[in-house]
């Protein structure tokens, strides 16, 4: 069977890889041997500046989700590149590497640094956190979509993946301006805007009064955008949204997903990624599908 997809000019071995942030993507808690299982691996989002982060409480659980606001708290790209990037490129298994900019100019210094960095398959630009206050959400408009993806794609030498918004009134809009701009891929889709109150103290549990919400809970709206956003675009859709079995990753890909990210439920099992490959794999046997791309978007109507 084949289980190789490409994006851009990158491919890799399976569909399988995790959402940024969701999963420690090193040898410190996983064998070398399960890691290289992965089509790719996707560490927690960069920046330029280290960020300290929103403050507690930072995570709340919902009914079958949860909310985070987390406000991407990282020791920066420098610090990255030193104490992070080496130990991911050990595995050897291909790198996403996601970063997040408040500015164009942001966006251009981080895929400077990256070029050239052995085992970086692609950069995810995540232009979506619902968890920066002050801060535009360019992939809420199509101009500032467009400006940042073209700015990158004329400093990087690796595939551009655009990470994006279902707060918006049309994803597919949006997707349409990021492929217009010359992104080799997207990525959707990331949190929806949540908020949790809490009834004894009358005041909105996190920190950060709202948060992002994953989990099980979006995966119906997740599916239907991957569906609605791979039908609009001619580039590929790693998909997102509530995956915990591999009937979940299923659906995604006969939507129209040519890979699929595990994220809130590496918090429940970190073992669920594996898992799912292999259910992938074992469904594939089962109805004698000999090829990935047999089941890539074969929803289509």
């Amino acid at each position: 069977m084949n289980f190789k997809v490409k994006i851009g000019k990158a491919e890799f071995q399976n569909p399988v890889t995790v959402a940024s942030g969701t999963f420690a993507c090193d040898e410190t808690l996983y064998a070398p041997e399960e890691l290289k299982r992965f089509g790719a691996l996707v560490p927690k989002t960069v920046t330029l500046e280290p960020r300290t982060g929103n403050p507690p409480p930072r995570i709340a659980e919902t009914p079958s989700g949860m909310l985070n606001a987390i406000g991407i708290e990282n020791a920066g790209i420098d610090s990255f590149l030193t104490d992070k990037l080496p130990g991911l490129q050990k595995t050897g298994v291909p790198l996403i590497i996601s970063v997040t900019g408040n500015t164009t100019g942001e966006f251009i210094a981080l895929a400077g640094k990256l070029n050239g960095q052995k085992h970086v398959a692609a950069l995810e630009l995540n232009l979506s956190c619902p968890n920066l206050q002050k801060q535009v959400m360019i992939a809420q408009d199509t101009r500032l979509t467009a400006e940042t993806v073209a700015a990158v794609k004329k400093v990087s030498k690796v595939p551009v993946i655009a990470k994006l918004t279902p707060n918006v009134t049309s994803i597919t809009e949006i997707a349409l301006a990021a492929e217009g701009a010359g992104a080799d891929g997207l990525a959707l889709i990331n949190t929806l805007a949540g908020m949790v109150i809490d009834t004894r103290s009358r005041r909105p549990v996190l920190g950060n009064l709202s948060g992002g919400l994953s989990g099980p809970a979006v995966r119906p709206v997740a599916v239907k955008m991957v569906y609605d956003v791979s039908r609009a675009v001619g580039i590929p859709v790693i998909g997102m949204g509530g995956i915990l079995t591999a009937n979940d990753a299923l659906e995604f890909l006969m939507a129209g997903a040519t890979m699929i990210a595990v994220g809130s439920a590496n918090f429940i099992d970190p073992d669920t990624p594996f898992q799912i490959l292999d259910g992938i794999k074992d469904y594939m046997a089962e109805n004698k599908v000999k090829d990935i791309q047999e089941i890539i978007g074969c929803a289509h109507v």
